[in-house]
């Protein structure tokens, strides 16, 4: 797997503000020490616009454009720590379908702690731009792809871990389909407010699921934007 220099990018922000951030997520709960790494070492203003690379270490959601967001830091070390959870004793994934690339910024986070992602994003300029600055931080563990995420990304099915960052109202039978036997989806569910992030894992066959706490994401569309 890569591993991205915790220094790249560090012209905009201090080590001390990286670490606040580390910080507060830890104090909401977040204790895999492997997240919080991860987190600590990816430079998350670089995944948005400059106007508001200022604020890029405030624990908040920002936009990135196409009525699209980058997610609060905490969600994504929560989703990514729910996503990873028992693998200290099972080893961890060889690799992950991110539905929903987005900035790219997530798809980051993942990188640097499996050996391989498979992202699908809907919007083709937040696809080009996410890869764009994922090659620029020496990320080649990525592999994305342009399409609905509804359908996932069946050529390298079937996953150990899905993790997927839009909502839709009820879960979608072609990501159900992909996830492995024994494998965790963690997965935003339910319409705009009221939505909860759900724990979704396949047992001797049998999906069971089990609900996390509220979130509010956008919704998971349909078809592509170019």
């Amino acid at each position: 797997m890569s591993a991205i220099d915790p220094r790249d990018g560090r012209g905009m922000t201090s080590a001390a503000t990286r670490e606040r951030l580390v910080q507060r997520i830890a104090e909401q709960g977040v204790r895999d020490q492997r997240v919080l790494d991860a987190i600590r070492a990816v430079p998350r203003h670089l995944f948005m616009d400059e106007a508001l690379a200022s604020r890029a270490y405030e624990d908040t959601a920002l936009p990135i454009g196409h009525g699209q967001t980058i997610s609060q830091p905490y969600i994504v070390a929560r989703m990514t720590e729910w996503l990873l959870a028992d693998t200290q004793r099972e080893g961890l994934p060889d690799k992950v379908l991110e539905v929903g690339t987005g900035c790219g910024y997530q798809t980051a986070v993942l990188a640097g702690l499996v050996p391989m992602v498979y992202s699908v994003e809907r919007i083709e300029p937040l696809l080009s731009a996410a890869r764009a600055r994922l090659r620029k931080l020496g990320l080649r563990n990525v592999r994305m792809q342009l399409s609905d995420g509804s359908g996932g990304w069946e050529a390298h099915a079937p996953y150990p871990a899905i993790i997927v960052t839009a909502a839709p109202e009820a879960l979608p039978e072609g990501l159900v389909a992909q996830l492995a036997e024994g494998g965790r989806m963690v997965i935003p569910l339910g319409p705009a407010g009221a939505q909860t992030l759900t724990l979704v894992r396949r047992r001797h066959g049998q999906l069971l699921s089990a609900p996390l706490e509220a979130v509010s994401f956008v919704p998971l569309l349909g078809g592509v934007v170019r």
